[in-house]
């Protein structure tokens, strides 16, 4: 499985269609610049990349993006909707095919594995995209996600608490996840680095001052949910409790933590 698979949906060198974005998001808009900002992070990989499991020689990425975490050394099949994100793909990867987790353009069992990152909360059904993703696997699927019930213990609910709102109804539970994919299901959670290369909210938090930073801010997609006058009002609190030293007066510690226990997990589920 490569890129030589069809697509299925709008032609990939056609400059008058539109992004494709099949899920909340148009990363038509908020994509540019992703890459930069959103870079796998090796540490993650490796857990991703483990509960591939053993004998795993072909892998299906599903909302593939611009490409993190795709285990290099094996047969990858990327699916990604959205145009803008199927250019930043580098160009060792393998081209993405146009499609939608809820219709995998491919048959039963033709996977040894499955994966998604940081994906299934923009899926139009996620239900139904994790049971595709489970007809299409043999093995393992693994699913990298945050958990709703924990988004909102960041600290950057105090200051931008509409942003974690959205995250928390946008991502499906545990226990739906679980339950859509069947069979024997793990729940792990996933320590983040402090010096995390792929820049997700949680990812900062000893880092607050690259809220700051407007691409920072675009490349999480639950920040486009909200009102630009919100998101000003927001980055603009975090900017005040910086300087005037409320913010590590409460939370500095993390400055010096080695690593960050917060809502990102991975649910690894096989038949």
């Amino acid at each position: 499985m490569d890129e030589t698979l069809p697509n299925n949906r709008n032609d990939p060198d056609d400059p008058d269609d539109p992004d494709g974005s099949a899920g909340d998001v148009d990363y038509g808009t908020i994509g540019a610049g992703y890459s930069s900002y959103r870079r796998p992070d090796p540490r993650i990989a490796r857990v991703v990349h483990q509960a591939l499991g053993d004998g795993v020689e072909m892998v299906v990425n599903v909302g593939a993006g611009a490409g993190s975490y795709e285990p290099g050394q094996l047969r990858v099949t990327a699916v990604e909707p959205s145009r803008a994100m199927r250019e930043q793909r580098g160009p060792g990867l393998v081209r993405a095919v146009d499609a939608v987790a809820e219709q995998l353009p491919f048959g039963d069992g033709v996977f040894d594995a499955a994966m998604t990152t940081f994906s299934v909360h923009q899926w139009s059904d996620p239900a139904a995209g994790l049971r595709e993703m489970r007809r299409v696997a043999r093995g393992p699927v693994a699913v990298l996600t945050c958990d709703p019930a924990l988004v909102r213990e960041f600290w950057l609910y105090e200051y931008a608490p509409l942003v974690l709102d959205t995250e928390a109804r946008r991502y499906p539970s545990v226990e739906g996840i679980a339950d859509a994919l069947g069979g024997t299901v793990t729940v792990t959670p996933v320590p983040i680095p402090s010096d995390c290369t792929d820049g997700f909210n949680e990812a900062y938090f000893g880092r607050p001052e690259s809220f700051l930073d407007p691409g920072a801010v675009q490349a999480c997609s639950a920040w486009s949910f909200v009102a630009e006058e919100t998101r000003g009002q927001y980055v603009g609190s975090i900017k005040a409790a910086l300087e005037d030293g409320s913010w590590d007066s409460r939370y500095g510690a993390l400055r010096d933590a080695d690593v960050y226990e917060g809502s990102l997990v991975l649910i690894r589920a096989n038949p």
